[in-house]
């Protein structure tokens, strides 16, 4: 049975190895407040995706790490300025002291800034001398995770969800939201790891096709999580999405609705990897812990 946890561990430990690498501690405060929230552990779903997309795909996992690595930093700063007091106001991210609470809210929003700044620098690296890569491919790349992280993708699902707090959305809203909101850049970490990886066309439409799914489930996950999961474990706050109101799958649908839901979008994820082998096999088991994770 293949060892996701064991997988996903070893991907967190290279990640943050490199990440060490790329930022050591020179001593100022922004570089540690970057470093405070980079290396807070986390799942590192994100990164472990766009790794097993390439291997998918018969690359390997040393091709895509810088990719994977300045995914990581992108969603780290999302995180960052989620937790600031303007957005969610939370004290806590993985059990850790958030950010803004560690440092300072302006901190706080520097090193959000700047390790999304980072992440862009780490990308164009992979396209320096000496690269294996075609320009066409860095550039595709680069302008898929661009775009899941501005205002057409993340930033605009998260400007949708401000704008719905108190607000009943219709199921095709909610999922359009989401979509944009944790979607786009899970679609974006599984593209890249095939596109880096030597994908066909057709192999990285299937795999988008799949990371378009898991990234609903992973969504709706969330949100019932949000609702019935253990704050020990969560390293967070529960219960924060109905006290701000906001639109969520178990809010719209009911719990067993949205629990059904889920499982249906990890049905069809595991749909689109039926022409891969075994070197999909952590994808596969990917979908599968998103909606059966109780952190």
């Amino acid at each position: 049975m293949f060892d996701l946890y064991g997988y996903l561990e070893n991907t967190s430990q290279r990640i943050e190895a490199l990440f060490q690498e790329i930022l050591p501690d020179d001593g100022s405060r922004i570089v540690k407040a970057m470093r405070h929230s980079m290396l807070s552990g986390g799942k590192r779903i994100r990164p472990g995706l766009c790794i097993a997309a390439s291997e998918a795909v018969g690359g390997k996992a040393d091709d895509v790490f810088q990719a994977a690595c300045a995914i990581e930093m992108i969603h780290t700063y999302s995180l960052i300025h989620d937790d600031l007091p303007a957005m969610d106001d939370d004290e806590l991210r993985r059990g850790r002291p958030t950010c803004h609470i560690a440092f300072d809210e302006a901190t706080a929003i520097l090193a959000g800034d700047a390790l999304l700044t980072l992440a862009f620098e780490t990308l164009s690296a992979i396209g320096c001398a000496g690269s294996k890569y075609a320009h066409k491919e860095i550039a595709a790349v680069i302008r898929m995770i661009a775009g899941a992280a501005g205002f057409k993708g993340m930033i605009g699902g998260q400007m949708k969800d401000i704008a719905s707090e108190g607000v009943i959305l219709e199921p095709a809203d909610l999922q359009e939201m989401h979509a944009m909101k944790t979607g786009a850049l899970i679609e974006a970490a599984v593209f890249s790891g095939s596109v880096l990886g030597g994908g066909t066309i057709e192999q990285t439409q299937a795999l988008t096709n799949y990371a378009r799914r898991i990234g609903l489930a992973f969504q709706i996950a969330d949100d019932l999580l949000n609702v019935e999961g253990d704050p020990a474990l969560l390293g967070k706050a529960v219960g924060t999405d109905e006290k701000r109101r906001k639109s969520t799958y178990p809010g719209v649908m009911g719990m067993e609705k949205a629990k059904h839901f889920a499982e249906n979008m990890v049905e069809q994820a595991l749909e689109n990897l039926e022409t891969f082998d075994e070197r999909a096999e952590p994808l596969r088991a990917i979908a599968t812990f998103i909606i059966e994770r109780k952190h």
